[in-house]
């Protein structure tokens, strides 16, 4: 399997991002959404080795707070914060310009990056992207609402970090969860402060979407329980040039869930 080279950097604040990366070419930044473990290499496992392998030069990002980036605490963690601490990374890696793969609350921070430095943006892959509703109609989902958890406590183990991932995927899907991923997510997992979630901030980024002006796909579960698969619509209605796929029988993890399918489609669409 190909190896992943990595680099840390420094930020604004006193903070580091840290990266990995594979590949040439084209560069593609996958961005990982939020939750007790979550991580770029992580998020994206069985997606990344795929865009290698087609030609692209991948970067797997850890936002600050998450894998291996800085996690401070006593702070909010803004979508500003995320997306501004991750542009200065991507700048110092040298990367000018990319496609920005964004899922949840990666998602939103591909919008915000998108909307605050447009030049950089070449395409956007969203899947069931965050903060285009407002904070309070996430709260009110039963996913997230199913989150509560002795997350950063003492009693955390592996049992209730493979219940939190169950969380994120239908079903079907939940006994196909590889061990590897909880133990990964784990490990990350009982070094992050709660802050990290119970001081998150995010915008409703939903009325700036017609302001995109580069090509957008959206791949959506249709039984997603944290974002409302209905956000779809907002792009169809706003962006200049935008494409949606919804997903039967799948929740909040396309590109886990559907990998296969979400691979080919998303290689599909940057070749076009």
């Amino acid at each position: 399997m190909t190896q992943l080279r990595e680099a840390t950097y420094a930020v604004e604040g006193g903070h580091s991002i840290h990266l990995k990366e594979a590949g040439e070419g084209p560069v593609v930044v996958f961005v990982h959404g939020s939750g007790p473990g979550a991580s770029g290499a992580s998020n994206f496992r069985q997606n990344w080795p795929e865009f290698v392998a087609a030609g692209y030069r991948v970067i797997l990002p850890d936002l600050i707070g998450y894998g291996a980036s800085s996690k401070p605490e006593g702070i909010d963690y803004t979508l500003q914060l995320f997306t501004d601490t991750l542009y200065q990374a991507l700048r110092a890696h040298g990367i000018e310009r990319a496609t920005l793969v964004g899922n949840s609350l990666g998602g939103g921070v591909a919008i915000q990056l998108t909307l605050d430095h447009p030049e950089f943006a070449e395409r956007l892959v969203l899947m069931a992207p965050g903060c285009v509703e407002e904070q309070a109609d996430y709260f009110k989902m039963p996913g997230i609402t199913r989150m509560v958890s002795n997350f950063g406590g003492p009693d955390f183990n592996l049992d209730e970090q493979r219940r939190l991932i169950g969380n994120l995927v239908h079903p079907d899907f939940a006994p196909n969860i590889p061990e590897a991923l909880v133990e990964e997510r784990f490990a990350v997992a009982r070094t992050q402060p709660k802050d990290v979630l119970m001081r998150m901030r995010t915008p409703n980024l939903g009325p700036r979407l017609g302001e995109l002006k580069v090509p957008v796909f959206v791949l959506w579960g249709l039984n997603d329980e944290f974002c409302p698969e209905s956000g779809a619509r907002h792009f169809l209605d706003l962006c200049q040039d935008a494409r949606c796929m919804t997903f039967t029988r799948t929740g909040h993890w396309v590109q886990v869930e559907r990998a296969e399918e979400f691979n080919r489609h998303c290689l599909e669409f940057l070749r076009g």
